[in-house]
């Protein structure tokens, strides 16, 4: 699999990620393991988890995989702040984010985390101590790189900016963003924000949530997350007459080349600009299987035009800039 500077760094990762965020919930530790076998055979390097999936199983089972591959065969990536169930969702606060990154270390059963990154903006927090926290957690060697998730255009490019302006600081090396043919909002500004500031882009639910697959174009399947009492609210919003649209388009162009609709979905978002890996979240091995087949796949300058046009996100001022005097 190809390789990918991440970020404004010295770390390269492969230009796909593995999610786990199912993992210890509606993916066991066998297929599991299956997936992980089955991503390192293919090249891939860079695992994502968080400390809040699966209330902090998806980390023991990441952790007890990678023995098995060898620690040094996988980029480890997790995440702190989010603290649901609380009063207070999200937390950045010093205390936490460091006392967070001491359990995941201890689920995760290493020394050290190669991408350790702030799952949301915390607007109770100051950012300098937000800040510090990343710069303990590298200085004290128990994490390699530094990254964001969920940061608005002007979060992201405070956060870098800020790290730059002091010598010796944790700059952010990522952004972990939602971003797909459903979802291009990135691109107003937290794409601009990322490329000024040496981030690069980690998009997760880069099938549109599943839909891009194309297994909702009639109807709902019974065993989709879509049917599901957790996840139906989640899929809802990119069941509508324009994302229908979309997938229509992604079929089609899948149809032509011979391939399937996860393919074009994930090659289109792949080479978007500041891209460096979309995550890639599997229930089962099999389905990861399909999604890693996308490596021997580049699309044809006019398909992608195709693509961007049925998908073109609305512009407006000032995002489209200013035509006055």
């Amino acid at each position: 699999m190809e390789m990918r500077p991440l970020g404004r760094s010295g770390l390269h990762v492969s230009r796909l990620a593995l999610g786990t965020m199912t993992w210890g919930r509606d993916t066991d530790e066998h297929e599991a393991r299956d997936q992980l076998l089955a991503f390192v055979e293919a090249g891939g390097t860079l695992v994502d988890t968080a400390d809040v999936y699966a209330d902090g199983r998806s980390e023991q089972i990441v952790g007890a995989l990678v023995d098995e591959v060898g620690r040094d065969a996988v980029v480890l990536a997790t995440k702190a702040v989010s603290r649901p169930g609380t009063d207070r969702r999200r937390d950045a606060s010093r205390g936490h984010l460091l006392g967070a990154l001491d359990a995941s270390l201890r689920r995760l059963g290493v020394d050290h985390i190669d991408l350790w990154q702030l799952h949301a903006w915390d607007p109770l927090t100051p950012v300098d101590e937000t800040l510090g926290a990343l710069d303990s957690a590298v200085a004290s060697g128990k994490v390699r790189y530094v990254g964001v998730s969920n940061y608005s255009g002007w979060q992201t490019a405070w956060v870098a900016a800020q790290q730059a302006a002091r010598p010796g600081a944790a700059r952010p090396v990522s952004t972990q963003m939602e971003y797909s043919l459903l979802q291009r909002g990135v691109e107003r500004e937290v794409v601009g924000a990322a490329d000024a500031g040496g981030l690069g882009i980690l998009p997760w639910s880069p099938l549109g949530r599943g839909v891009l697959t194309g297994k909702y174009r009639h109807g709902t399947p019974a065993d989709s997350r879509a049917a599901s009492s957790h996840f139906s609210s989640f899929i809802a919003p990119f069941l509508g007459e324009r994302s229908r649209s979309i997938v229509d388009a992604v079929c089609t162009a899948a149809e032509g080349l011979g391939v399937a609709p996860l393919e074009v979905a994930l090659a289109w978002v792949r080479d978007r600009p500041g891209v460096v890996a979309p995550v890639v979240g599997a229930r089962t091995a099999a389905q990861l299987r399909g999604a890693l087949t996308v490596e021997q796949l580049e699309l044809p300058d006019e398909i992608v035009t195709a693509l961007d046009e049925v998908s073109s996100p609305e512009s407006s001022y000032p995002d489209s800039g200013w035509t006055g005097r």
